[in-house]
């Protein structure tokens, strides 16, 4: 007899609108300008999606300098570039597709506004990441302060009180870790001013809400999703802080921990923004093989939200 097993599903889980589109973008441009398209760095951040382009047809660079073939469309990836990216694709007389999510995209055009304003701007971020990147190159060397913890805010130290001061965010944060940065800085500097609708994009929200909903009724807790994908990683963060100590992030290269699955009784699933459903639907697969499942989808919201294609593929 195969011992019970109870599964909650968390939902909304796997790849939101911007993602979506990304992939959208990557496909129809191999549809519509042949193999091979070039892409600049990770289209998302998942091992799979990127296999899986690679098969199509798409060719994937770390900087425009690396494409052999200049005569061929290059995309740019779902977290955004730096201005210098298009005005150097541009020099080259590449054609290129900017597959930057909308949601990012809202987030470079606040900062341009804020910098336009006279404001001395704190970016919410993770140093390195490319959206960061992204979003400190839409402005000159220096015009954006990077704060990455709550450490960060308080040794913060503004030589200007002149200049009226604003923060932004990135759109995969922990929403109650960087809560409490906004609330520290708030205190700080009463007339900070923030965007009007809150940067941290719905798709990580509701997917850390659903998560937290959950955690706490599991022994473990297994978040599908690459090690460099943001949003995946904070799921996994977010699990522990929920109730859930034992909680991992499944990569393609984690084997499943079935000793431990087997000492289980109740278990959360949940994928990151960047990673496909059949990765989770493999994961619930191979732990049928060894326990009599049920399964319980804990829905927290509906996502409804789909982004336009580019003009040029639409």
């Amino acid at each position: 007899m195969k011992k019970e097993l109870k599964i909650y599903l968390a939902s909304p889980r796997g790849f939101c609108a911007g993602v979506k589109r990304a992939i959208d973008i990557v496909e129809k441009s191999i549809n519509k300008f042949g193999s091979p398209v070039y892409v600049r760095h990770e289209i998302v951040h998942n091992k799979q999606v990127v296999e899986e382009l690679k098969n199509k047809g798409a060719i994937f660079v770390d900087e425009l300098s690396d494409i052999e073939d200049e005569k061929r469309p290059v995309i740019f990836s779902a977290h955004g570039v730096p201005k210098s990216v298009p005005q150097e694709a541009k020099l080259k007389n590449l054609s290129f597709v900017d597959a930057t999510c909308p949601l990012v995209s809202k987030v470079h055009r606040e900062s341009e506004q804020l910098y336009k304003k006279g404001f001395e701007i704190l970016l919410i971020g993770h140093k390195n990441h490319p959206e960061v990147i992204g979003t400190m190159g839409q402005l000159p060397e220096g015009s954006i302060k990077l704060i990455e913890t709550k450490q960060d805010a308080e040794a913060l130290e503004i030589k200007n009180f002149k200049k009226p001061l604003a923060y932004i965010t990135q759109t995969t944060l922990s929403v109650d870790d960087t809560a409490e940065i906004i609330s520290y800085l708030k205190n700080k500097f009463p007339n900070i001013k923030g965007p009007i609708k809150e940067d941290i994009c719905y798709a990580t929200t509701n997917r850390q809400s659903a998560v937290k909903k959950i955690a706490s009724k599991c022994d473990m807790f297994f978040v599908v999703g690459s090690r460099n994908s943001s949003n995946s990683v904070r799921l996994v963060e977010v699990a522990k802080k929920a109730g859930c100590k034992n909680s991992h992030l499944m990569h393609s290269e984690k084997e499943i921990p079935f000793e431990e699955i087997d000492n289980s009784t109740t278990i959360g699933i949940s994928s990151g923004a960047s990673a496909p459903e059949k990765l989770v639907q493999t994961l619930l697969n191979n732990i049928k093989k060894d326990r009599k499942v049920s399964i319980e989808e804990v829905v927290v919201a509906e996502e409804k939200v789909i982004f336009k294609l580019p003009k040029e593929l639409s």
